[in-house]
């Protein structure tokens, strides 16, 4: 269609009428007619004839911009009205032709944007983000979870600000927003759907003037929303382009809080002490636990050939998140999602909860399926209750840190339900036909996702703060 726009436009700037260019290049109007209409795609010799034909290089013809914004409009509406959600309407197809005035054609594209932008609001459900979120971890085991450009990024940032050595302190984090050309305010009315807002007129970023009370690292806070601008990101396009921005800029905020340099410095000792640990990694520059767990994943693979896992797991036994590239075999759904599964009960992840005391330093091999897993485990309290924070890696790797001598071990058959789903048969004989547990169902799995362009942020709260602090 756009060689096409483009055919004819350069015609019509010659002069030339379909009759006067099928004779030039001996060829029927009706076939020059199909080809600018976008039906037909022409011959590379009968290509050549038209340019000479037209007096212009032949790239003129081939570019893949519209020759001009009328064009564009009208090869989008063509497009639009081919999407099927369109077609199930059985509403007839417009021509963007000369005779379509322009108004009628900026009015019809927008419906159908409109049109497009609700059906995929719609669409946004609690499967497709399970999907979207599958993929996404498919790419960042694909990759070991290092992210060089995002590396390069941060670097270059830290750089500017004369960042030289360890941790990144509170001074640095104004540095770095300075350079980046915002300044930060601390309020106590930020939006309650949101962890900051920024003025991008003013260029301010608002924060709350306490921590969120959720495990938010408010440092972390900061640098994540700066990462948006870092990176280059522009408005999510859909729940996927979502997710992959939140997770850069998760890691752009983790590399300036735990510089690549230093950290990979830190844990190099570390493993020739056989002694790496993610309480040491954690304490060395001042982050979270699950910060420092999810620094370790980005560096562990790259650096040092270690394979890792990841888990956040609620005492439930429900995962929350995970990443792998250890082969483990975390339990899925059928579009391949791990996200509200429960993980095996004799797992690290679920034992340490019955362990004396759950908040000492917790080790444990497992024997599985896939192999035998090391795995070290840290467990935090929140208001949705208690959560482990596993870091686990094949038995070969357990050498490199502390506790790997543990003793602990335990077997885990999964999938296998006998292995730990399946009740003991005395208890079936005992119970069967005479339970009825009232289930807690959790309203956020039946409902579609939180429509707009940034999910779950009421546009007018966010509207009005800024109204209130411009």
């Amino acid at each position: 269609m756009t060689l096409g726009q483009r055919l004819r436009h350069l015609r019509r700037v010659k002069g030339m009428t379909l009759d006067q260019l099928s004779a030039a290049v001996g060829r029927a109007p009706s076939q020059l007619s199909l080809i600018e209409n976008g039906k037909r795609e022409p011959k590379l010799s009968l290509l050549q004839a038209i340019a000479a034909a037209l007096g212009v290089p032949m790239q003129d013809l081939l570019r893949a911009e519209a020759p001009s914004r009328r064009a564009a409009l009208e090869i989008e509406l063509t497009h639009l009205q081919q999407n099927p959600a369109y077609s199930a309407l059985g509403l007839p197809v417009v021509k963007g032709g000369r005779r379509l005035p322009p108004d009628a054609l900026e009015s019809l594209i927008g419906l159908h944007r409109e049109l497009n932008r609700l059906l995929t609001e719609q669409s946004a459900t609690p499967e497709v983000a399970r999907r979207a979120n599958a993929q996404l971890r498919a790419d960042m085991r694909k990759r070991n979870n290092y992210f060089a450009e995002i590396e390069a990024a941060a670097n270059k940032i830290l750089l500017s600000v004369r960042h030289t050595t360890g941790p990144l302190s509170q001074r640095g984090i104004l540095d770095v927003a300075a350079q980046v050309g915002f300044t930060l305010h601390y309020v106590n009315d930020l939006p309650s759907s949101t962890r900051s807002v920024t003025d991008l007129k003013n260029r301010r970023i608002y924060l709350p003037q306490v921590a969120s009370g959720k495990g938010h690292d408010p440092r972390g806070v900061v640098l994540q929303t700066l990462g948006h601008f870092v990176l280059g990101h522009n408005d999510p396009a859909d729940y996927g382009d979502f997710l992959r921005q939140r997770v850069e800029v998760n890691y752009f905020a983790a590399a300036l809080l735990m510089p690549e340099k230093f950290a990979v410095d830190f844990l190099s000792e570390a493993k020739a002490d056989r002694a790496l640990a993610i309480d040491d990694f954690r304490d060395a520059f001042g982050v979270s636990y699950e910060t420092a767990a999810h620094r370790f994943t980005n560096l562990a693979t790259h650096h040092f050939g270690i394979p890792v896992h990841f888990a956040r797991v609620h005492e439930s036994g429900i995962v929350y998140k995970a990443y792998e590239n250890d082969n483990v075999r975390f339990p899925a759904d059928v579009t391949g999602a791990i996200e509200g599964q429960p993980v095996c009960r004799k797992w690290a992840s679920r034992t340490v909860f019955e362990a004396e005391d759950p908040y000492s330093s917790f080790y444990q091999f497992t024997d599985t399926v896939a192999g035998t897993y090391w795995c070290t485990v840290h467990v935090e309290s929140t208001r949705s209750g208690e959560f482990s924070v596993t870091v686990g890696t094949p038995y070969e790797h357990a050498r490199w840190f502390r506790g790997g001598d543990v003793a602990s071990r335990t077997v885990s058959t999964c999938p296998d339900p006998d292995c730990c789903r399946r009740p003991p048969a005395q208890l079936v004989d005992r119970w069967a036909g005479n339970a009825w547990p009232s289930a807690r169902v959790h309203s956020h799995l039946l409902a579609a996702l939180p429509p707009g362009t940034f999910p779950g942020v009421d546009n007018r709260d966010v509207y009005d703060f800024l109204d209130r602090r411009a």
